[in-house]
């Protein structure tokens, strides 16, 4: 690949244009702050058809959403924003360097990464095309749409417990344990008495909206579905420039500070990559942080 070596200067580079890192271009917009925004254009929601939760938004498509947030980060003549995926980055001349896949390169004194996770399901066939649409794994998110109904869990480890006993809040449950869980008796007996019935029997595969076919050939019929996925960095750029890791219940997170400064002095991060768990209300103030933060920085560092 050939990289343009006349390199785009700006004052910050945001790798991420999903609802962190367009809130994160916002206010360094505001702050009249020259910045690039690249964005590959793989939202974490994008299997959902409506987004929740998120106050003056409720209920709408997480791509409209999306496209008006860009719209708006846009409209500030001081943003330019690339259609490009992140490939490299390391510690430049003047800050950081980025190389992007369609061979650009850009630098600038600090850096916002928003790039996000990308959610691993568990192997059990039909789960992942019902992904986002039946099969959910945030209950604030889309736990009041199944009206109180017929709900699932589908253990895959000790984290599912805690969506057994949170789930009765939203409807009637069923812990399918599919040998991936087994709840000692204190536990046992706390989902007896929440009223969530165990089901030991193992999984075959998900049919129709959200009906459970176990390997007895019984169909357990319900409305919605929750599981635990395991998240994954879906960009490799925090771990090049050294950002400090740790291990979350669902998988790796970017640390930060209480500014959203990493271990590496100059460079944020924001949203789902830098928290245990996210959802776009946290995602949008994780990148406010991070933007301000990072214009301060550039002013007092």
């Amino acid at each position: 690949m050939t990289i343009e070596r006349q390199a785009r200067d700006a004052d910050v580079i945001v790798i991420g244009g999903s609802y962190a890192g367009q809130s994160a271009a916002m206010q360094l917009a505001r702050a009249r702050k020259r910045v690039v925004v690249m964005d590959a254009g793989l939202r974490r929601n994008r299997f959902a058809a409506s987004s929740h939760g998120l106050v003056g938004q409720d209920g709408r498509s997480p791509d409209a959403i999306a496209l008006d947030g860009r719209r708006q980060v846009e409209a500030y003549p001081n943003v330019e924003w690339w259609e490009d995926s992140a490939l490299r980055a390391r510690h430049g001349n003047q800050g950081f360097e980025v190389e992007s896949a369609s061979g650009r390169c850009f630098q600038a004194a600090t850096l916002v990464i928003a790039t996000g996770v990308v959610d691993e399901l568990p192997a059990i066939e039909g789960l992942e095309q019902r992904w986002g649409k039946s099969v959910f794994h945030c209950p604030y998110c889309h736990g009041y749409e199944l009206e109180q109904g017929r709900i699932g869990v589908i253990a895959v480890g000790p984290m599912s417990l805690h969506h057994a006993m949170m789930l009765p809040d939203w409807g009637d449950v069923t812990l399918f344990t599919n040998q991936a869980l087994q709840p000692g008796p204190d536990e046992h007996q706390v989902l007896i008495d929440k009223g969530v019935t165990i089901e030991p029997q193992g999984i075959k595969r998900i049919v129709d909206t959200a009906t459970v076919e176990l390997q007895d050939g019984r169909q357990i019929a319900l409305d919605g579905i929750f599981t635990v996925s395991r998240t994954r960095m879906a960009s490799p750029i925090a771990e090049q420039l050294g950002c400090v890791m740790e291990e979350g219940p669902m998988g790796p997170y970017i640390v930060t500070d209480e500014t959203k400064e990493t271990s590496v002095p100059g460079v944020f991060a924001c949203g789902d990559a830098a928290r245990m768990a996210g959802s776009v209300s946290f995602a949008l103030g994780d990148g406010a942080q991070a933007g301000i933060s990072a214009h301060r920085k550039l002013i007092f560092a």
